[in-house]
């Protein structure tokens, strides 16, 4: 499974804005966006007051923000794309929707894990069944009804137990519904663009696959 696996406040810091890739760390004075915010580099400083950014590198930007808050390397974000363009409605919303699908993102925004990266973790370990089968694909798409649990193994684990107090703290999107006392979410249906909070502009992303 291809992934980013250099140090990913460099991201947050490329981009100039805090993405949220390390979970509770981000929130901290241990944040390297806060001691840093100019790009990495030997050049950052200087580049930050002189670059002169196109309408190509906005939405160049743009799509490689997007792909850095989900952890998508750039084939696959092309085939979501793709797969976007076939659905019926507006394209970006439908690639947002895709992304949001994914079931990283889901056991993340459940609150199973503070981060995506997180998340990919722990379901490549096969901690979680989607309808009472396995699943430990965190590409994996899914669907309204679907029944997203931690294995009964697994939920007598160290990490279930401390991760099931956080999450009584955490708010879930309107799209799912989670049981504490279970350890175990629901899809209620998919996400529209107004329940997606995430800081993209998802027509730039249309407009640089479409140039």
């Amino acid at each position: 499974m291809a992934r980013y696996t250099g140090p990913v406040c460099k991201l947050c810091r490329r981009e100039g804005e805090k993405l949220f890739l390390k979970g509770h760390r981000c929130f901290t004075t241990k944040c390297a966006f806060e001691r840093r915010s100019y790009p990495p580099g030997m050049h950052g400083r200087r580049a930050k007051w002189r670059r002169k950014v196109t309408d190509f590198g906005t939405q160049l930007r743009h799509k490689q923000k997007a792909r850095r808050v989900y952890g998508v390397m750039e084939r696959q974000f092309r085939r979501y794309f793709e797969l976007a363009e076939r659905r019926k409605g507006v394209t970006g919303a439908n690639l947002l929707q895709i992304l949001e699908s994914r079931l990283d993102n889901a056991v993340y925004r459940l609150g199973f894990a503070s981060s995506r990266a997180q998340a990919r973790q722990i379901i490549r370990h096969g901690h979680f069944d989607v309808n009472g089968r396995k699943t430990n694909i965190p590409s994996y798409l899914v669907r309204p009804d679907d029944l997203i649990s931690v294995r009964d193994k697994s939920k007598s684990k160290t990490y279930f137990k401390n991760v099931a107090e956080e999450m009584e703290r955490r708010l879930v999107p309107e799209w799912l519904s989670v049981d504490v006392k279970t350890l175990s979410g629901r899809v209620l249906a998919l996400p529209t663009r107004e329940e997606i909070e995430v800081p993209l502009n998802e027509q730039l992303i249309v407009e640089y696959y479409s140039r």
